[in-house]
């Protein structure tokens, strides 16, 4: 592959430069580059925006109002997004659920949800994990039973992602107790203002409410919101999980958080002269840098053997563990550069609209809630360990 930019590409870049320049709102890249909390409002304003540009979609096919982007101008983009300081698109909808939509749905299905999609219309979150399966989520127990046109769905979903702002949620349910666990899953598409429902918070260790619990207590859901064939559910979540782990990687917001940094490190003091002079701090800086570049690399070959109509494949287990060691080795930097500052955390701090006074330099109240969020990035989207499963039977076939 060839990494350098062609004229038009540079053409482009220019073009998303300019765009964020004039159209992403200042409050809200604010926050990111603080790492302060976004509300709802943050992002859906954002997305809309790129409805409007016909840029929240570059994967999508053009019927259904994709951008159709190359592989570079896709990696063009999240670079520049994340500098600028532009939220992250939400991805339940937009990269994991619309993509089953288009592969696997119905026609209706498609000319219904995917414009409410692409317009931000709905809001999207993932039924996935259940306490005792998350790594083995085939072991999953919310079931639904089917009667006449619905399903009946009892059960419980945890961990799920800003449950308590969605309006729907795809979800892993049981139709089929008599054959092997992967066989006997359904993908169902879910209103979350259905009678039965219940959203129950979860809040982390930062002190933030971003996951939930939620409880299905025989929920009607009609059998037309069914994604594909009864029992194929496995199929179906297999491929969203790949999108999934491709997206998690990160490697724009990576960049980003590295070159804040080296910011901090410019600037905090050890024995009378900044970090950054220390050829020990500066080592560690320069080990992440070069994994961040190399992680890059793989990341463009893999999005390239997607463009292609192949999808991400096994590969995308790479791409999950190391962008997320990499996440979490930036945010034990960041934790180290600030020092003593770090140890009084204050979680009302990491609110956009916080007016207190911090302890130490203003950047450094929000390091702590960072690294505290961080922790959770290696389980999220299947487990390491479970990623390094994949590459061993499917990769390296052992």
């Amino acid at each position: 592959m060839n990494f350098n930019y062609t004229a038009e590409e540079l053409v482009f870049r220019d073009e998303v430069r300019a765009f964020l320049r004039d159209k992403l709102p200042r409050d809200i890249a604010h926050k990111v580059l603080k790492h302060k909390q976004l509300d709802k409002d943050d992002y859906v304003r954002w997305q809309k925006i790129l409805h409007e540009q016909n840029w929240i979609a570059p994967g999508w096919p053009a019927q259904w109002g994709g951008a159709e982007w190359s592989p570079v101008r896709r990696h063009i983009f999240d670079e520049e997004c994340a500098a600028a300081g532009a939220p992250q698109v939400i991805p339940f909808g937009v990269a994991m659920v619309a993509p089953v939509i288009i592969a696997f749905g119905s026609e209706e299905q498609k000319r219904h949800y995917l414009p409410r999609i692409h317009a931000t219309d709905d809001w999207w979150c993932q039924g996935y994990s259940e306490p005792g399966s998350g790594s083995d989520l085939a072991s999953l127990k919310t079931a639904a039973e089917r009667q006449g046109d619905h399903y009946i769905v009892n059960g419980q979903k945890t961990w799920t992602t800003m449950a308590h702002w969605a309006n729907m949620i795809f979800c892993l349910v049981r139709t089929d107790n008599t054959v092997k666990k992967q066989e006997g899953i359904t993908f169902l598409l879910i209103d979350m203002t259905s009678p039965g429902i219940t959203v129950r918070p979860i809040i982390t260790m930062e002190g933030a409410h971003e996951v939930n619990e939620v409880w299905f207590e025989d929920v009607r859901v009609p059998v037309e919101n069914r994604i594909g064939a009864e029992g194929k559910g496995w199929t179906y979540a297999k491929f969203l999980l790949s999108h999934e782990r491709t997206g998690i990687a990160g490697v724009g917001r990576s960049k980003r958080e590295l070159d804040y940094l080296k910011g901090v490190a410019t600037l905090e003091m050890t024995n009378g002269r900044p970090l950054i002079e220390d050829q020990r701090f500066r080592d560690k800086i320069a080990r992440v840098e070069v994994e961040l570049m190399a992680l890059e690399i793989t990341n463009l070959r893999v999005i390239s053997s997607d463009a292609k109509g192949r999808g991400p494949g096994p590969e995308a287990s790479i791409l999950k563990i190391k962008g997320t060691e990499i996440q979490q080795a930036i945010s034990e930097l960041m934790m180290e550069a600030v020092g003593l500052y770090a140890q009084p955390f204050l979680p009302d701090a990491l609110d956009g609209n916080w007016q207190g006074e911090p302890v130490g330099p203003d950047y450094a109240p929000p390091v702590t809630g960072h690294y505290f969020n961080y922790r959770k990035a290696s389980i999220y989207g299947g487990s390491n360990e479970i990623q390094k499963n994949i590459i061993a039977q499917m990769i390296l076939e052992l």
